[in-house]
């Protein structure tokens, strides 16, 4: 029965179980065969799609379902590179993503517009619609510099920044072409155009959030949360089209939305990650190459030479633009080629454009010929721009790229780099473990071998209901940080106190951080203070960090920093810091410090080096310390840094922040950061400073710290 079930299937195959089968087949197998070979799979997945294609071997057809996946596979692309941009770093280069953008349109279109104008001699519309064929590109290669960890290198935050304009201006070109076809550019047109724009952006831009931080505080169920993410994806992709801009732009805008709301290093993301680049990415690479015809490029020299300077036009006035880049801003040949690797790849407003100009029909020749606002000779040579764009954006990205990864690590191991973390999160009941998990995932430094430690401390005398609850706990916790990739440590340890367990552990785990939950009702009971100035401070080699959740902390808008005077002068300043640091990194929440001159200078001189969108407040008398906590909005977390032990408090009339805390209860996530006062042993150098104006030894421990 199977035999003949096989002797009678026809090409394209149109049984769904044994077409998706094939589609699999190829995701999996192609990677393994072209890893080998160093050879990119985004490449291999497009000819693969040419092969199976309906211009090649038939054996599948490019049929609704294959268009659909790979529709969400672009959008997920688009996607990924709004979400994962880093704001700070976009505000800071902001200027530069502009400069690049109009490098990056111009250079092609003018070459495109010369040739189409003076050597293919196309009217005026179609060489200005021809031209802006070559200013847009797709980030096809996107998800291969992401899984190189490079995706905050300044070249890949410009070519990002600059995709989206350049993007924009492209399709606007198409619309206003098209309006003109049709004779339908007026000043109503402008208005109309311009309105719809504007109105998408606020309200993806401003409404998403609202939204997505509403049902990311009430549903706590992760398959909810990643199907809303989609949603959001289409909804931002249908709106962009309701203002006659590109499904793609809605994409990326939709990234920039979620962009706070979505840790890089929290569950969720991964799981965003992992399907796109599972399944829907490789759809629509296999859904391209299935566009591919091969024998039209063999059908007409006048097809070929259109090709040739489609070529030209894109490829080299993407390298002009990419070379100008470099110069201007003074990157590195790798970081240019790395630009002009990701910026080169033509595919989906590309072939949007071409797909427009192509259904525009103007009229009829004396044979009965439709005459195309874009001729066939451009559709067939637009898919060889494709298939040699794609090649040679995934060779040269992935080339310059782990050049880049490369020299980045080595820098990091020739530097005098800090041991890697050791972050202990002692968990008691089942409440507390997503909070816990998720802070320690925000504070890790995603780029180093940090280690993650959940630890549940089963007192001598309890029954054996508390083993269970242990390992129920301690097993919600392993899950919780596989879902992000990231492996956590359980420990059970059956000790005659909490303190002493902790303090046991701290030794044998050499901890470097330990977070300790704060009960959302309780707050600083009598029992805990003595046991934070009895037990856990008493481990002077440690950052210690009280955390108090009240609400999801991926939900948290923006965190107030407060840093007391002469913070500076502890051992541990700098490396309390950079957890500060990691948070605003890894959930793109902006920072609002309040502390005085001296210190808000030092903090000057680290977003230099390590740049996260942050704004300061002078504080001249730290009396202000009161209003500043009393004054946080909802949404709003504050982190407190609790420089010298041996005080415990602010001299103001707060007389402790914990007994102001507890006192006023406060409905707002807070984190309060002991730093160490002593160095780790391994750790010989003393990295505390005398004064703030010691610029030489505060250089060395920015550098040292903030990598």
């Amino acid at each position: 029965m199977i035999l003949a079930s096989i002797h009678h299937i026809t090409f394209p195959v149109e049984d769904p179980l044994l077409k998706f089968f094939i589609e699999l087949l190829i995701i999996l197998l192609v990677p393994l065969l072209l890893n080998k070979i160093k050879v990119p799979h985004l490449l291999g997945l497009l000819v693969a799609g040419a092969i199976v294609g309906p211009y090649g071997f038939n054996m599948l057809s490019r049929d609704s379902s294959v268009v659909v996946t790979g529709t969400t596979g672009l959008l997920y692309i688009m996607f990924l590179a709004g979400l994962e941009i880093d704001m700070g770093d976009f505000k800071k280069n902001k200027w530069k993503s502009i400069t690049f953008s109009i490098y990056t349109f111009l250079a092609p279109f003018i070459l495109g517009f010369i040739g189409g104008y003076y050597v293919l001699h196309f009217s005026l519309s179609t060489s200005i619609l021809f031209a802006s064929l070559f200013s847009s590109h797709t980030l096809i290669v996107y998800p291969l510099v992401s899984g190189l960890g490079i995706t905050k290198n300044l070249a890949v935050n410009i070519t990002v920044g600059g995709t989206m304009i350049t993007d924009v201006l492209s399709l606007l070109v198409l619309a206003v072409i098209v309006g003109l076809s049709q004779g339908d550019v007026s000043t109503a047109f402008w208005i109309r155009l311009s309105v719809a724009m504007v109105a998408f952006a606020l309200v993806v831009l401003l409404v998403f959030p609202i939204i997505a931080r509403w049902f990311f505080k009430n549903v706590s169920d992760k398959i909810s949360q990643y199907i809303f993410v989609v949603v959001m994806i289409y909804l931002a992709s249908i709106l962009a089209e309701l203002a006659g801009i590109e499904s793609i732009i809605g994409a990326f805008f939709a990234g920039l939305a979620l962009n706070r709301l979505i840790p890089l290093t929290s569950s969720l993301m991964n799981r965003i990650e992992f399907v796109g680049n599972a399944i829907f990415i490789p759809f629509f690479l296999i859904s391209v190459g299935m566009l591919i015809d091969f024998s039209a490029f063999f059908k007409s020299w006048e097809t070929l030479g259109v090709a040739a300077i489609m070529l030209v036009a894109s490829i080299g006035g993407k390298y002009i633009a990419a070379l100008l880049t470099q110069k201007t801003f003074c990157l590195s040949r790798e970081e240019g080629m790395l630009i002009f690797g990701m910026s080169s790849a033509s595919a989906a407003a590309t072939l949007a454009a071409v797909m427009v100009g192509y259904n525009i029909i103007l009229g009829q020749t004396t044979d009965g010929e439709p005459i195309r606002l874009l001729n066939e000779h451009v559709l067939n040579g637009s898919i060889l721009l494709i298939l040699i764009s794609c090649t040679i954006s995934s060779f040269v990205s992935m080339s310059s790229a782990q050049r880049i990864a490369e020299a980045d690590r080595e820098d990091t191991i020739a530097g005098d780099k800090l041991p890697d973390a050791h972050i202990l999160l002692p968990i008691n009941t089942e409440q507390m473990t997503e909070k816990m998990v998720n802070l320690g995932l925000l504070i890790r430094t995603k780029s180093k071998d940090d280690q993650l430690f959940a630890l549940n401390i089963i007192s001598e005398d309890k029954n054996e209901s508390s083993v269970k609850n242990a390992e129920r706990i301690l097993e919600s916790a392993v899950k919780l940080g596989a879902a992000a990739d990231v492996q956590v440590q359980a420990i059970t340890r059956h000790d005659n106190g909490v303190v002493d367990g902790i303090n046991n552990v701290i030794k044998e785990k050499s901890i470097s951080d330990l977070i300790i939950g704060l009960d959302k009702d309780k707050g600083f009971s009598t029992s805990f203070m003595y046991n934070l100035y009895n037990g856990y401070l008493k481990n002077e080699h440690v950052n210690l960090i009280l955390y108090r959740a009240v609400q999801p902390i991926s939900t948290v808008k923006e965190y107030v920093v407060l840093i007391p005077p002469l913070a500076y002068r502890e051992s541990g300043f700098f490396e309390a810091l950079s957890k500060i640091w990691n948070i605003a990194r890894n959930s793109s929440a902006p920072l609002i410090f309040y502390s005085t001159a001296d210190i808000i200078e030092i903090l000057h001189r680290i977003i230099k080096k390590s740049a996260v969108e942050a704004s300061f407040v002078n504080i001249s008398d730290w009396k202000e310390v009161d209003q500043v906590i009393g004054g946080l909005t909802s949404d709003q977390g504050l982190i407190v840094l609790m420089a010298d032990r041996n005080r415990f408090s602010y001299r103001s009339p707060i007389h402790t922040i914990t007994q102001y805390l507890n006192e006023n209860q406060i409905e707002n996530n807070y984190l309060l950061i002991y730093p160490f006062t002593e160095n780790n042993s391994d750790v010989s150098e003393k990295r505390a400073i005398s004064n703030h104006q010691d610029f030489a030894e505060i250089g060395k421990l920015i550098q040292r710290v903030f990598r």
